[in-house]
């Protein structure tokens, strides 16, 4: 899906893309980062850290998630705009959708990325599939720890100020 991208954007994307270049030329990082803009405002930067870290959540948009969580004191960005050097992986992308950022630009596709050897194309054939199917085997665990574990869903529901919405 392409868009006509406005000059802001052109800007901030080619910024976002001078980013990766750095990471990896000047860090030796994969060549991933993502920037956080509210009101033309960079808010939050990240690029991976997937190595440095030994953390395989440290994706650059999830960094760039944190960081401006860190400065604006706020998980949600309703109001923000999210600039990856590349197509979001799965895990990235729910992590945007979690944010609730409403809008998303990046550079190179996922396609491109699996062209050099990244599994973020695979990886969302693999979430597609039925649990059955899967290369993760996801257990359900039996009804009296089960129970228990919704018993602390309903704790926390009950203490919400308002009643909980299903999101079925």
């Amino acid at each position: 899906m392409t868009s006509q991208l406005d000059t802001q954007d052109e800007l901030f994307l080619a910024r976002e893309i001078e980013i990766s270049r750095r990471a990896l030329e000047d860090e030796g990082k994969t060549p991933f980062g993502a920037i956080v803009v509210i009101s033309g405002t960079i808010v939050g930067q990240g690029t991976s850290s997937v190595i440095e870290l030994r953390d395989p959540t440290a994706h650059a948009e999830v960094m760039a998630l944190r960081d401006a969580g860190s400065k604006l004191g706020r998980h949600l960005f309703e109001d923000a705009v999210m600039y990856a050097s590349s197509e979001p992986c799965p895990m990235c992308l729910m992590a945007c959708y979690w944010a609730r950022i409403p809008r998303l630009i990046f550079g190179a596709s996922s396609h491109d990325v699996a062209t050099y050897g990244f599994e973020d194309l695979q990886l969302y054939r693999e979430a597609a599939q039925p649990a059955e199917r899967r290369s993760l085997r996801e257990e359900v665990a039996e009804r009296a720890l089960r129970d228990q574990a919704v018993d602390v869903l309903r704790k926390w529901a009950g203490m919400l100020p308002s009643p909980v919405e299903p999101k079925f």
